[in-house]
């Protein structure tokens, strides 16, 4: 799986919503799962400057079965997966994963392609026909979780997730985030 993914050892189990568990979750996890706008502009809205991007996987290779049978994918044929750590002054918040299939790309001219440290949220959301398809929800076990990904972050526990498939210009992309424990401890509000 190190070919594929530094995130994860074995792909996380998604369910919609109806089949997950999460109606009993606290409220401030659960207003995380169901944000409808731009987590970065959220936890920028937290974090301010402090709020940053480390880039941990970033090749262009098969995705998982599942992530090709969401998008409608060939599993054979490569796409550009990008995980990220979004953190706050190197305090991890969120682990996120990316499929990016090449007409996607061209079709956002290239702009996916070369995010860099920069959010993905920053550059999705600004496209005035970014639509949202479809979302799906997962509690991860820590043992699914990388050798890798447990050096850089240390996950213990279940951590919840969702992955969400967008859609620009009709070309789809998908977007899984997880929120590890920090992003939900109450924090201030930064003023600008």
């Amino acid at each position: 799986m190190p070919d594929k993914s530094f995130l994860f050892s074995r792909p996380p189990v998604w369910k919609s919503l109806e089949q997950s568990s999460q109606r009993q979750l606290p409220d401030n996890l659960q207003s995380w799962l169901n944000e409808t706008g731009s987590l970065t502009k959220r936890l920028r809205g937290i974090h301010g400057n402090r709020f940053g991007v480390k880039v941990l996987f970033h090749r262009w290779k098969p995705a998982f079965i599942d992530e090709c049978r969401l998008l409608g994918l060939p599993p054979c044929r490569y796409q550009l997966i990008r995980e990220v750590m979004l953190h706050a002054n190197g305090v991890p918040l969120v682990l996120a994963r990316t499929i990016l299939p090449e007409p996607t790309i061209e079709i956002a001219h290239r702009n996916l392609s070369h995010l860099g440290t920069r959010p993905l949220g920053e550059v999705i959301f600004a496209y005035p026909d970014l639509e949202r398809r479809q979302r799906q929800f997962s509690r991860a076990d820590s043992n699914i979780w990388s050798s890798g990904l447990q050096a850089e972050v240390g996950v213990d526990d279940a951590i919840w997730g969702r992955r969400t498939v967008y859609a620009i210009h009709r070309q789809p992309l998908l977007v899984a985030e997880f929120f590890l424990p920090a992003v939900l401890a109450p924090a201030v509000e930064h003023t600008p």
